[in-house]
């Protein structure tokens, strides 16, 4: 469902130290720290939607001693990267796509140390950073090219190409070119930017005629200032490039080279009715923001449903609760009663997923079954759930199979996933095989637009069962061409390869039922009549019909790898890393080993293309992104994530067993956190200091009167004088004015107080009998923002904005761990880089985060000094 091409062009000018000052100015041009950008080039050529990408840039080390450059660029999350080179003083880096188990083995040794993985990685909703660095010899310049392609998706009507640009400094040279080529031709082009000032507007230059479109934005060095006299610039935002094309017929058939290509976008149909079921999870852990946001967006939703569709509302939570016993039409007085529905819907209980989603198919069977709906009308499921299932069925699998056979595919079942505690993987696995997809709704402040927006994808169809047939004979290798629903304002695009290469000529049969009546017909295509239409070869790049072919071959066959199971998944994994190699594209299961030099102690490095994360068998809030939180765990490591320097900072606190420290204090909010040291069973009495953990937390609210007292032994909540405990054995749900509070048994406790922030505690076990250590507590806050500015502690204190520099990274006494100068606070530290332990995903083992490690307590980094932050008893 997407439907745009996103470039982020972002080069980070890294704060390393020299003997140089760290901002200089070479020709009126801002230098940070002697590196230099002088070119930067985003160069985009789109044929027939498939659309090639290079971006280039040039810098040079200005300084007097080597310097580290850094490289970095954002990419669509479903483009595919083939090329990327390094130039250095003349002598080109290449990067070289191979089989990911095998590049990491060649390089096992390097990615333990943590040194070559993670080139790539995911950085936004719909965008993932490719990253590489570089240590450069005084007065050398070097030059970066990064290709990726990409077939552009239609959506409403356009094309589009998003375009973020940041390049963090004044560039002499500095230019976006686009050149579009379509076949059909182009009826309307855009071109906007959301940092165009009315001086920059008329430096965006369009034009387009027939079939050639082309934009150039080209700013001088004055027209990127932000003001005439100053080195900043201006260039930080979007900028985006909207098409379409002619379309007097609905279908557009391509022949190059023994590959077609087949474009089909009907226009100007009738709407089909539709027939919706909303299955609506309202489990405690919806309650606050995201239940006011599901809320918001079904009321939208509702004011644009059309007077023949249908609708229901299904909640589960522990029960299932229907707001109809069947569907309903959408009539004025109905779509009264359901935004009074709507406005009433509130939280509690569990997770019963499995319930509400078989209510609602059992409905839509019912309704087809019984003719209550009209014979030519298009049904679709909509399930939003933030959890996983934990009452009633709550095996994946067995859920997977009851829905598969339930829906026996007549119709798409769509899953919204909120938030990061889902089981991402288990919701696109049911979508998938149910002809449908999976979105993940990301907890922000616009996740009403957001699921409002899915919405309108789906919401206006006018045909359904679309089947293109070709001939068996005389094609091969056919990508998907059947489609349950099509949607006004998409495109279907289908591409195959001919069994004789010589084959110029093409018959397609066309299928599909509409709003009145039936869609059939028959088109026929000629090679003569593609190769006159591209007789402007400079618009061409290779073979670019079975390159669209490959690059959709590929990501139709890893669609269906994820709810494949045995054999069958052996045959897609080995299909795709086939033509994955073939074709050159970092895919799930390629890397890009890059080389560079080895001046320098430079390291080697693997692109690898990420995939969406899928959430593990434990608590909800486990997978938050690791930019979402700040935590104290271990024996106590205190994590502080910086979002903006996209990086951690670290520090240890050592106290003596028995100790309360201060963790969070917001007056505003009345929300309080402290925590108490245990030691090990026996001191060490040969360790000059001694291994504590938090053994007890106390998290209190005096607004709502409420107490929260967690050891690894019990749990006790007290509402005032009564007092209320369970055991980590529980599985709990309390829901109650302002906060919810669920036990995931054995593993974690999750607190949210309302329209305030979301605590976690992980539960760390050990052997019971093991001689030295006993089991102790971790706690993880989620969202921080939305306590007060005044709050404070040794974690709140960094819930505000925080701001470091990095400089002088050099070997420390550990050579696997450098040592470098911080500046923080106008102070000058001496820190180390390290990994702490991340137990949000995985409380048993952990996931490696790494940080600059501050010593001493914190001293420097953190206000005062650790002792000002240990406090007489818990609450």
């Amino acid at each position: 469902m997407e439907n745009y091409l996103l470039l982020c062009i972002l080069l980070w000018i890294p704060t390393f130290a020299s003997s140089d000052l760290l901002v200089t100015h070479v020709r009126n041009i801002k230098v940070v720290n002697g590196i230099e950008i002088y070119s930067m080039k985003i160069d985009s050529k789109v044929t027939s939607r498939f659309a090639r990408n290079v971006i280039t840039s040039r810098a040079v080390n200005r300084g007097n001693v080597h310097k580290e450059v850094f490289f970095d660029v954002e990419l669509p999350k479903t483009a595919f990267i083939t090329n990327f080179s390094m130039t250095i003083d003349g002598v080109t880096y290449p990067g070289t796509i191979k089989e990911k188990e095998t590049a990491k083995q060649q390089y096992e040794k390097a990615v333990s140390k943590g040194q070559t993985a993670g080139l790539v990685k995911a950085s936004g909703r719909k965008t993932e950073k490719f990253t590489v660095s570089v240590n450069i010899a005084a007065a050398s310049k070097v030059t970066f090219e990064l290709t990726y392609e990409e077939l552009l998706k239609r959506q409403f009507g356009k094309y589009e190409m998003f375009i973020k640009v940041k390049p963090k400094q004044l560039v002499k040279d500095f230019e976006i070119e686009v050149n579009i080529f379509e076949p059909q031709g182009i009826t309307e082009l855009e071109a906007e930017g959301t940092f165009i000032t009315n001086d920059l507007q008329d430096v965006i230059k369009k034009t387009f005629s027939e079939n050639k479109g082309h934009i150039s934005f080209k700013p001088t060095l004055d027209q990127q200032r932000t003001c005439a006299n100053c080195s900043q610039s201006v260039l930080d935002g979007d900028f985006t490039v909207k098409y379409d094309v002619k379309r007097t017929t609905p279908d557009n058939l391509q022949i190059v080279n023994g590959y077609f290509v087949h474009f089909f976008a009907p226009t100007n149909l009738p709407k089909l009715p539709k027939n919706i079921i909303f299955v609506i999870d309202i489990s405690g852990s919806m309650s606050g923001r995201e239940i006011e946001q599901t809320r918001e967006a079904l009321l939208k939703i509702l004011d644009d449903m059309k007077g023949e569709d249908f609708f229901n509302f299904i909640l589960f939570g522990s029960d299932v609760h229907t707001w109809k016993e069947t569907l309903i039409k959408a009539t004025p007085e109905n779509l009264d009663e359901a935004r009074k529905f709507v406005r009433g819907i509130d939280t509690k209980g569990m997770t019963n997923l499995h319930g509400g989603i078989m209510r609602g198919i059992e409905m839509l069977n019912a309704a087809h079954e019984g003719n209550a709906v009209p014979k030519r009308s298009a049904s679709i499921i909509i399930m939003l759930t933030d959890g996983q299932p934990n009452v009633g069925v709550s095996n994946t699998q067995d859920i997977q199979t009851h829905v598969k056979k339930a829906i026996e595919g007549r119709y798409p079942l769509y899953n919204l996933g909120f938030g990061y505690g889902v089981d991402y993987s288990f919701l696109e696995k049911m979508a998938l095989e149910n002809k449908g997809l999976a979105r993940r709704i990301y907890p922000d402040s616009d996740a009403a637009l957001q699921l409002q927006g899915f919405y309108d994808e789906v919401s206006n169809p006018i045909l359904m069962d679309v089947e293109l047939s070709y001939p068996e004979n005389e094609i091969s290798d056919l990508t998907k061409n059947s489609f349950k629903h099509f949607y006004d304002g998409s495109e279907i695009v289908v591409a195959g390869r001919f069994i004789d290469n010589n084959q110029n000529s093409l018959t397609v049969d066309v299928l599909g039922e509409g709003a009145n009546d039936a869609l059939s017909y028959t088109t026929q295509q000629d090679a003569e009549q593609t190769a006159k239409a591209f007789q402007e070869q400079e618009y061409i790049f290779g073979e670019y019909i079975e390159r669209l072919w490959a690059y959709l071959t590929i990501e139709q066959l890893l669609e269906k790898r994820i709810a494949a199971t045995g054999e069958e998944k052996e045959n897609l994994t080995a299909e795709a890393l086939n033509l994955s190699l073939k074709y050159k594209f970092v895919t799930p299961l390629t890397s890009m080993v890059v080389t560079k030099p080895e001046e320098y102690d430079n390291q080697d490095g693997i692109a690898d293309k990420p995939i969406e994360a899928e959430a593990p068998q434990v608590s909800y809030i486990l997978a938050a992104p690791p930019t979402w939180y700040t935590s104290v765990d271990g024996d106590p490591h205190f994590v502080i994530s910086v979002p903006q320097k996209k990086d951690a900072i670290c520090f240890n606190i050592n106290e003596n067993p028995g100790a309360v420290l201060k963790l969070i204090n917001d007056p505003v909010t009345g929300i309080t956190v402290n925590g108490e040291l245990i030691g090990d069973k026996k001191a060490n009495t040969d360790a000059k200091i001694q291994n504590t953990y938090f053994g007890k937390l106390g998290i209190a609210n005096k607004h709502l009167d409420f107490k929260l007292t967690v050891t690894p032994e019990k749990i006790t909540v007290q509402n005032g004088n009564e007092k209320t405990g369970f055991t980590w054995l529980d599985s709990v749900t309390l829901q109650q004015e302002g906060l919810s509070l669920i036990i995931n048994r054995k593993k974690t406790l999750v607190l949210k107080m309302g329209s305030g922030a979301s605590f976690a505690i992980v539960l760390h076990r050990v052997w019971k009998k093991h001689p030295l250590h006993q089991d102790f507590l971790g706690l993880y806050i989620l969202e921080s923002d939305k306590l007060s500015e005044q709050t404070h502690g040794l974690l709140g204190q960094f819930f505000h904005p925080i701001d470091f520099d990095i400089l002088e990274i050099h070997p420390g006494p550990d050579p696997k761990k450098p040592d470098a100068i911080m500046i923080v606070k106008n102070n000058e530290l001496t820190v180390t880089r390290g990994w702490q332990k991340d137990f949000r995903r995985d409380p048993e083992h952990g996931v490696d985060v790494p940080c600059w490690f501050v010593h001493n307590n914190g001293a420097g980094l953190i206000d005062g000094v650790h002792t000002d932050y240990v406090v007489s008893s818990l609450f």
